[in-house]
């Protein structure tokens, strides 16, 4: 079987993602949030799905796609028999009257490299997961499509009804299309296209250029941070974990997730890559999605939120054909009714900043000094409890050793704000907490294999451990940290450093592709014990998984390196974000060891 690779392009702009193939396809574009209905999801479904293509009408001899420089403005050449043509697509963001304008807005211009191409234009959008067709009407320069929640128009300085029909369109000067959600576009068409082109790549420019980061590996960095940026639901703050569902982690796995959702768990690890690049503002609206957050009446907190906050996630299985084929498509999460544990010290970790960093004003944040210590209050009554784990265990609770390291880091930082605020009750509380979960985590050490396992009782060793070096809970030269690394490395790593969750089985079997994020977090490990040439080996080999464009997928398969599970996935770019950070940070500093906590 060929090796296996998302060929799409991801562009968006803080208020919506479009996945666009090498071929020139917008196979996947949900409106008017993440988490809605797709308006085109060929991706899924090639019959109810709907799309938005540009096919040139003698078939496609060669193409490639790029990103214009240090931007998410995607373009895609094409070559056929007719001649060469290059799109342009992007969805406009920049500065206007003090704020961002991102509106549900997507651009695209063709335009005509060599030759007279000649292209069949079809914009064909659905609602309701594929089971609403709108109906289509023509005017003198627009098409409006009704029937969906509200009206779809599509702008164009082509001739409407080639497209309506069906019939080529000769490319002989730049055209333009517009398609827009509710509001319509009034402003004069070529000269607003031009003009939002100019102003969006401007806008990306500028937004990299304020990233301080290093030269070890510059270009990796800034397109997974371009990605990770576009993940960020701007109006609420909340950052998904990707933009897609049910894309398989192996075929035929069953394991099919919908993951347009906001988990305080992924927000930590994402929120630490934007502090790692210097940018801050992220955080600060991820702050104010977390304050509108409400916990049950228990006091308890989700694993997974909506985008909007709202916490029913409801979990239901479709009637389409799926990615390739694999089944289910899931629409919602029911992982929001998991007890997951952790996601209280992730919360307390993602808000340290906010107190600790200077670039910060602490001062403002006095008022949520209370959230803190009912964060601390919670960790404290439930310390006892088992939980499913960060990986989700549908059918299985354990007294997992991460949820106890995050009780243990949580704690920690609330042990630094404590101190910020000469809070003595927080301080004390924290100590306290820091001390239980030291005991569960040195109950979860097996000392015949000379590692930390998965839980409390369970023989099954777990890469999530890997943090239990790089979050500075085993101090890097000490034995224990050695023979854990160890231990993980000859059970869960494959030969290009790639990194399996687990080996043992669970609700769908035994795991068959590698998850990536571990493999990054191994990386941290090697830098934490000072290997840094296997660090910088391992991490040029992971940067390889990317697809054409260097955008990575949630899994990779150990045999063949072939992309599976949702993409791209924000998680697999933080790992490359936060380990070059480390690789880099080390660099600089060659005799640096962090001492432990």
């Amino acid at each position: 079987m060929a090796k296996h690779t998302y060929d799409y392009g991801l562009i968006g702009n803080c208020a919506y993602q479009a996945h666009i193939h090498k071929e020139g396809t917008i196979s996947w574009m949900c409106w008017p949030r993440f988490d809605s209905s797709f308006i085109f999801g060929k991706m899924l479904d090639d019959e109810k799905g709907g799309e938005f293509s540009i096919i040139p009408t003698g078939g496609i001899t060669e193409s490639k796609q790029y990103y214009i420089e240090n931007t998410n403005v995607l373009r895609t050449e094409i070559e056929s028999p007719d001649g060469r043509m290059r799109i342009t697509d992007f969805a406009p963001r920049f500065l206007q009257y003090d704020r961002y304008y991102k509106p549900l807005m997507l651009i695209r211009k063709i335009e005509p490299l060599s030759g007279t191409p000649k292209a069949i234009i079809h914009c064909d959008p659905r609602g309701d997961y594929g089971n609403i067709k709108p109906k289509h009407y023509n005017s003198s320069n627009h098409i409006e499509y009704e029937g969906l929640e509200y009206d779809l128009r599509l702008t164009t300085n082509i001739p409407i009804t080639p497209i309506m029909n069906g019939n080529q369109v000769v490319i002989h000067e730049p055209k333009y299309l517009v398609l827009t959600y509710g509001a319509p576009l009034e402003a004069p068409l070529i000269d607003t296209c031009e003009n939002f082109l100019k102003k969006t790549v401007d806008y990306w420019r500028g937004w990299v250029k304020s990233m301080s980061i290093n030269p070890f590996h510059q270009k990796m960095i800034i397109r997974s941070a371009l990605a990770l940026k576009i993940h960020q639901f701007e109006d609420t703050g909340a950052i998904i974990a990707a933009g897609t569902t049910s894309l398989p982690e192996s075929p035929g796995s069953g394991r099919c997730w919908d993951y347009r959702f906001c988990w305080p768990r992924d927000t930590y690890y994402t929120l630490t890559a934007f502090n790692n690049i210097g940018h801050f503002e992220e955080l600060e609206k991820y702050f104010n999605y977390f304050l509108n957050l409400s916990p049950d009446k228990n006091g308890r907190f989700q694993p997974l939120y909506k985008i909007t906050g709202e916490s029913e996630i409801e979990e239901v299985i479709t009637d389409l054909k799926g990615y390739k084929g694999n089944k289910p498509v899931r629409i919602g999460n029911q992982a929001y009714t998991h007890i997951q544990n952790d996601v209280y010290g992730q919360m307390l970790l993602s808000l340290l900043p906010l107190y600790s960093d200077h670039r910060f004003i602490y001062s403002e944040r006095v008022d949520s000094v209370k959230l803190i210590f009912d964060l601390l209050k919670k960790i404290s009554k439930i310390i006892d409890e088992p939980d499913a784990g960060l990986w989700e265990f549908r059918n299985l609770a354990q007294h997992h050793s991460y949820t106890y390291l995050f009780h243990w880091a949580g704690a920690s930082a609330a042990l630094k704000i404590g101190h910020i605020f000469g809070n003595k009750k927080m301080i004390k509380l924290s100590q306290k907490i820091m001390e239980q979960a030291i005991e569960k985590i040195e109950q979860c050490f097996d000392h015949s294999k000379g590692a930390y396992t998965q839980a409390i009782g369970s023989p099954h060793l777990d890469a999530s451990n890997l943090q239990l070096i790089t979050l500075k809970y085993l101090h890097p030269d000490s034995k224990k940290a050695q023979s854990h690394l160890k231990a993980l490395e000859t059970e869960l790593r494959t030969e290009e450093g790639l990194f399996f969750r687990y080996k043992h089985s669970d609700d769908f079997g035994a795991p068959e592709t590698t998850f990536l994020i571990c493999a990054f977090w191994y990386v941290e490990a090697l830098v934490c014990v000072n290997r840094m040439d296997e660090a910088i080996e391992v991490f040029e080999r992971l940067a390889g998984f990317g697809n054409h464009l260097g955008l990575l997928s949630e899994d990779v398969d150990g045999k063949d390196g072939s992309q599976w599970g949702n993409f791209p996935q924000a998680y697999s770019h933080v790992g490359l974000v936060n380990a070059a950070y480390k690789i880099a940070h080390k660099l600089d500093r060659p005799n640096f060891l962090s001492p432990t906590s």
